[in-house]
């Protein structure tokens, strides 16, 4: 963890590479014969892999609770996600190269459908393309409001996110975005007397949105979470002593990584590009975050069919990355996905660490499953990032 009195005195830099694969949204829950995504998947490159590291399941905050991508990534770094709360809008701003004042408020939000009554049917609107996303806001960006200003930008396909500056403003006000179908969209609350003036101006933007959106039929609302300012983090690369970089596609996860102290390489649009950017960069970094983005965007959509084509998609990959030689080749997931729920969930995550070391513990399969039985058993994701410098010999012996 990184919170760990006394880590400065046992961590070293050394000359050795660990690749951090994380596999957004990679844990799954049977369907209805009783077997998960991972069960069903032809990973043969994965299952091979397994049978020779350590592995296990990792729990992101606590038992019961469902991580956001944010604190899930977070928890995964050994940063404790309870102590450390981030606002979605925050990663997705800075992921997107927008740099924020620490008096400005920042909100993800994203553009979804209602019905006549106002009901939410789709609350990503079909994942609209970006030019579409685009051109509606545009229009938004119309929309004024005595004392306050307010800043729309896209971010990726039904994703946009909107910087409030002014007066009298406070993250502290709750969501409009439910996070379940046939409801309607939440009135934001203040939720510290120092937010009501907030949540107030929210409320009036929102509402002068669905004005301008009624006349659509898809994307014809918006939902808006995460508000939050500017966070003050231990440095990820100081406090474990790396030259850390990270390579993921979409702007909320390089913008946690950015804020974390990582340098964020420019890698493309697809995982083959990522893969390529980490194979010429590889001598350039001894830590890698690598983020995998497909299965957790199947999950979310309740495709069970395709979440399984992005776990066998992902796993054709791997002997591409091992040939890479790294030391430690740690894959995990920020949080489970299963497609039977169509959301984030609650269960334990697979895990597994590779090293030219690693011993045969008796699983064969990367399956939740089968993990239950690995040699690291079920574990906290902060304990990951000690596992894998300890692994890596970036360790040093803790006291006389």
């Amino acid at each position: 963890m990184i919170d760990l009195p006394y880590l400065d005195s046992i961590t070293r830099n050394t000359t050795s590479k660990i690749i951090f694969l994380v596999i957004d949204g990679l844990g799954g829950y049977p369907d209805k014969t009783g077997k998960s995504e991972l069960e069903y998947a032809k990973i043969p490159n994965l299952n091979q892999l397994v049978s020779k590291s350590d592995c296990g399941l990792t729990i992101p905050v606590l038992e019961g609770i469902t991580p956001g991508s944010g604190p899930g990534h977070l928890s995964l770094f050994g940063y404790d996600p309870v102590k450390y709360l981030l606002g979605r809008g925050i990663l997705e701003t800075l992921g997107i190269d927008i740099e924020l004042n620490p008096n400005e408020i920042a909100a993800r939000g994203n553009f979804c459908t209602v019905d006549n009554n106002g009901n939410i049917t789709d609350r990503r609107a079909n994942r609209i393309q970006t030019n579409i996303s685009t051109q509606i806001i545009n229009e938004l960006k119309k929309i004024e409001l005595s004392g306050i200003e307010f800043k729309i930008y896209p971010v990726r396909d039904h994703r946009f996110v909107l910087i409030m500056n002014g007066k009298n403003l406070s993250p502290n006000i709750s969501e409009t975005d439910p996070q379940i179908l046939g409801t309607k969209p939440l009135e934001s609350l203040p939720l510290s007397d120092n937010a009501i003036n907030t949540a107030s101006k929210i409320n009036q933007f929102v509402e002068l949105t669905k004005t301008i959106l009624s006349t659509r039929e898809t994307a014809n609302m918006i939902l808006l979470r995460g508000f939050s300012q500017l966070p003050n983090l231990p440095n990820f690369n100081f406090s474990y002593k790396l030259k850390s970089c990270a390579i993921a596609a979409y702007p909320m996860y390089k913008g946690l990584a950015k804020l974390l102290g990582m340098d964020v390489l420019n890698c493309g649009d697809t995982f083959e590009q990522e893969i390529k950017t980490l194979k010429e960069n590889f001598n350039k970094y001894n830590f890698f975050f690598l983020h995998y983005k497909p299965a957790d965007a199947a999950g979310e959509d309740g495709n069970f069919e395709n979440k399984i084509k992005t776990l066998e998609a992902l796993d054709k990959f791997i002997p591409e990355i091992t040939n890479i030689n790294p030391d430690v080749l740690v894959i995990a997931g920020d949080h489970s996905t299963p497609a039977i729920l169509g959301s984030h969930s609650w269960h334990p995550v697979p895990v597994m660490i590779h090293t030219n070391k690693s011993i045969n513990h008796n699983v064969k399969h990367f399956t939740e499953k089968d993990l239950i039985y690995g040699n690291l058993g079920t574990i906290h994701a902060t304990k990951l990032m000690l596992l894998s410098l300890a692994n890596a010999g970036k360790l040093n012996k803790y006291g006389p």
